[in-house]
């Protein structure tokens, strides 16, 4: 999936709806960073939609889509929550959740019905979806004297870091992200001036 740096994920909710059978499938796909904020997302549905027979799920985290998780809440294995996991890879997408719940309309649909009930539901969101290109991103610390402010900064706007923090007390620290494949430029250069020093933080 990953094209040097970069990986899709969406903007911002998006829902969509299937009907087979007098069954109603509502579909919402939402943008996660974490698997806790998926299970927060998840049970905003069960509450809301707490008369319908199924919430049936799936979920991509990570650039690399490191965490993976997909749920069929009593439907047959594999037709719900694999179909709907099914289309996040087809749109070439993470960090996202999506939720189908059903309402039962009394006729049964089969396994290749669910099957493409759920995926039509879930295609229906994401083809409403605004998709987006981000980048992979590495979180460093960095802490160094006042009189490396100027050397500090400056190799800052060149490499075009972000600065998410900044505290200047007896000594400054910052804390920054710097795009994956600028890594290893940044280290190097940060690294070269004396009396800083560099820690990873994390990677979004």
């Amino acid at each position: 999936m990953l094209f040097d740096d970069t990986y899709k994920t969406i903007t911002g909710p998006a829902s969509g709806v299937y009907e087979a059978k007098g069954s109603k499938f509502l579909a919402f796909a939402e943008p996660v960073a974490t698997e806790e904020e998926a299970k927060t997302i998840l049970d905003k549905y069960r509450k809301q939609y707490h008369d319908a027979r199924h919430h049936c799920f799936a979920w991509a985290i990570g650039p690399s889509r490191d965490s993976q998780r997909t749920n069929d809440d009593g439907e047959p294995s594999g037709t719900a929550g694999r179909p709907i996991f099914g289309q996040i890879l087809s749109f070439d997408l993470t960090n996202l959740i999506i939720v189908v719940v059903r309402y039962f309309g009394g006729t049964k649909l089969g396994v290749g019905g669910l099957i493409t009930a759920y995926k039509s539901a879930a295609k229906d969101a994401l083809d409403v979806a605004t998709i987006a290109t981000k980048t992979v991103n590495d979180v460093y610390e960095i802490n160094f004297g006042y009189p490396e402010t100027s050397e500090v900064m400056r190799i800052i706007k060149e490499i075009n870091l972000e600065v998410l923090e900044s505290h200047y007390t007896e000594k400054c620290r910052l804390i920054v992200a710097v795009r994956k494949k600028n890594t290893n430029l940044a280290s190097e250069n940060l690294g070269a001036i004396s009396n800083v020093t560099i820690k990873y933080l994390r990677t979004f």
